[in-house]
């Protein structure tokens, strides 16, 4: 079986808890694109832990844990970030994590030309998270990347080469912005003190998720943001650098010539949105505040408070539909236990005309939502079969499914890691 986890929205929808919650029935958690730019919180009995570039699987003993050729990683904070988790009793070595030869390198450059380009922007930006990401994988396509596997090489004149042509070429963007020239010798110190580190895990990721396909073995392959972010059929330019979608799954791990059995969609009981572009749902004011402090909603990565609203209907609709999600999993219903009325963005309303399909293109810039209420629910933190929801929650999830043409198949009604309910 290979799974793919998924993001519906914009992100921040809760993936990391719900493979948390799966991946003791997988044996390889793989992340398969992204970088540190995801935040992914997995609460369970050892605590509360933010991942940012390992796959949430790691955080159980029984998986063997794949970063692969379609991410874009830090050498410095992967290695934080190992450690952290080390320090809190996490076991980590090259047995439960791999890291495919394949995988490009982000650099101090990178994150440098990240920030130069959106203080550029002004207020015109993007809503970078300010990591490289988008500089290291438009490097990568302009074929002037660094790759994992070329750490086996250090000390070697052919990377002290090939990372000074780079560097050459690099430095001519830097001019442009009027920036302190990148300095080879301080990148190849940089590559040396962490890709040392780091060189024992890096393996040919292709050839051990093929031979685990032979054996028999499950994966599952969890996605950083969602839908709405991806690099083709999200709101560009606000999106990610690399595709979010499940049927890329396969060829971001590694395993091109397999497919995704099973698409699992993860999506809040409300919505959320970090950083820039269209959110036609927003709330603002005390509304909104309310909302944020019930879900502390608060990016994971970066620690900027999210843009919230009510349950987005035709974005929801949109994100099943590009996931082809099969079920879906809907965290955080425990959060509208506050409201008497929930409010649902059903349709919006563009110069005058209703329409319940999402619009990618700037048709989006002047969408206003169409909002109805649904009566709320009072808590259900404590519920963990279907029957112990009240009707009022039921319905809810009801009228979810209905929506978007997606059963529910989870629920999570807070936190921590039992609490969830499997509705069917």
């Amino acid at each position: 079986m290979l799974t793919a986890i998924v993001g519906i929205n914009w992100g921040d929808e809760g993936k990391g808890r719900m493979v948390d919650l799966l991946s003791s029935d997988y044996d390889i958690i793989c992340r398969y694109q992204g970088g540190n730019n995801a935040g992914h919180t997995v609460i369970n009995e050892r605590g509360r832990f933010i991942l940012n570039l390992l796959p949430s699987g790691i955080l159980r003993e029984t998986t063997v844990n794949i970063m692969g050729n379609g991410m874009v990683i830090d050498l410095e904070h992967l290695v934080g970030e190992i450690n952290t988790l080390r320090e809190k009793g996490i076991v980590i070595t090259p047995d439960n994590l791999k890291i495919s030869d394949k995988a490009i390198i982000c650099l101090p450059y990178h994150k440098a030309q990240d920030i130069m380009e959106e203080e550029r922007l002004k207020d015109k930006k993007f809503g970078s998270t300010r990591r490289g990401i988008a500089p290291v994988y438009a490097d990568k396509y302009m074929k002037k990347g660094i790759r994992m596997g070329d750490l086996a090489l250090l000390g070697s004149e052919i990377l002290k080469q090939k990372l000074a042509d780079i560097i050459e070429w690099k430095n001519l963007t830097y001019k442009g912005y009027g920036s302190e020239l990148v300095n080879p010798e301080e990148i190849m110190d940089w590559l040396t003190r962490y890709g040392t580190i780091l060189l024992p895990f890096v393996t040919d990721v292709s050839k051990y998720l093929n031979d685990a396909i032979a054996m028999g073995k499950s994966i599952m392959f969890e996605a950083q943001l969602g839908a709405l972010r991806d690099i083709d059929f999200g709101i560009y330019p606000y999106t990610s650098s690399s595709s979010t979608l499940a049927m890329y799954a396969p060829i971001g791990a590694g395993i091109p010539g397999s497919k995704v059995d099973e698409s699992i969609g993860i999506m809040k009981a409300y919505s959320t949105c970090v950083g820039e572009g269209p959110f036609t749902a927003e709330m603002f004011g005390e509304e909104a505040e309310a909302l944020r402090a019930a879900g502390g909603e608060y990016g994971a990565a970066t620690g900027r408070p999210r843009r919230v609203g009510p349950f987005d209907v035709p974005a929801s609709r949109y994100g099943v539909t590009v996931q082809g999600a099969d079920y879906l999993a809907l965290t955080k219903l425990d959060v509208l236990s506050y409201m008497d009325k929930i409010p649902v963005c059903v349709a919006y309303d563009i110069d005058g005309e209703i329409t319940k399909d999402f619009p990618t293109g700037t048709r989006l810039d002047i969408a206003k939502p169409v909002v109805e209420y649904l009566p709320g629910f009072g808590d259900i933190s404590w519920c963990r079969t279907p029957e112990e929801l009240p009707q009022a929650a039921k319905d809810y999830i009801k009228y979810i499914e209905e929506a978007v043409g997606c059963p529910v198949k989870y629920a999570s009604v807070g936190a921590e890691r039992d609490q969830y309910i499997k509705m069917f």
